[in-house]
């Protein structure tokens, strides 16, 4: 069963829609410094994945093909024909679910730092038995070091506190059961039936999808660009917006490159 996504629509009404796919952890709000660089071009559609934010937590465990079917009830439920769409992370997986699934309501696409298969399969499964046994603050720590270098906690701090916060205030049953659609989750075989053009960007010091997953997707994809950012970790989309923003832009206007 879907599942009613909690959602934000910024920027002119008759423009061409980007919809914004967060990351386990996270809500609408970690691409808030996104908008005003989107927004020139695009409406921006922002929302939050099941269990996250203020969208409805029912009991897990999830699949990437039930995120997927909640996005997609939201394109239609909105009255979008078409979207350009960008997904960070877990964000990604559901992008890459509904370019393979539903390739006619997507026009461009845009992964980052993120894989279509992210095994052991058993670390997932402990971590959401964690968070429900112990709650979000057993993981929060080291979220945080996956997501952000040393260098961006001194750089942008109010932006790692308010991940922070957001971590904590996330549903334990919303994230344990994301974490389950994560473990099963494997996309590998669904990447060769993606059509829109995709660009696919990875953080040199991401732990948790380095760039050698991005490469897999962008090689396995038809016609797809990866860029390898050279600074910042998992949720580079935060750490450094000023870098990623413009490419995601780019791309998604579909202006070629010199």
């Amino acid at each position: 069963m879907s599942v009613e996504l909690h959602h934000r629509l910024d920027g002119a009404a008759d423009a061409p829609v980007v919809m914004l796919s967060n990351s386990l952890g996270t809500a609408l709000e970690m691409w808030d410094d996104h908008v005003p660089i989107l927004g020139e071009r695009f409406r921006v559609l922002r929302y939050d994945q099941r269990g996250h934010g203020r969208s409805p937590a029912p009991l897990g465990p999830y699949s990437i093909d039930a995120l997927g079917r909640d996005a997609l009830e939201l394109i239609d439920r909105l009255g979008l024909e078409r979207v350009s769409f960008c997904g960070v992370s877990l964000g990604g997986m559901v992008g890459m679910w509904l370019a393979a699934s539903a390739p006619e309501r997507i026009d461009r696409l845009v992964l980052c730092c993120t894989s279509p298969h992210l095994p052991p399969r058993d670390t997932w499964i402990e971590r959401a038995a964690t968070v429900r046994e112990q709650g979000m603050a057993a993981v929060v720590d080291a979220s945080l070091a996956r997501w952000f270098t040393p260098a961006a906690v001194k750089r942008r701090p109010e932006a790692v506190e308010r991940c922070r916060r957001g971590l904590l205030d996330t549903d334990p049953e919303g994230y344990a059961g994301c974490c389950e659609a994560i473990a099963d989750h494997d996309l590998r075989a669904q990447l060769v039936s993606i059509r829109a053009p995709t660009l696919v960007i990875a953080a040199a010091d991401d732990p948790s999808a380095p760039p050698e997953h991005g490469r897999l997707i962008s090689e396995s994809v038809a016609g797809a660009r990866l860029d390898v950012l050279p600074e910042g970790r998992h949720l580079v989309a935060v750490e450094r917006p000023e870098e990623l923003g413009p490419l995601v832009l780019e791309h998604v206007v579909g202006k070629a490159r010199a």
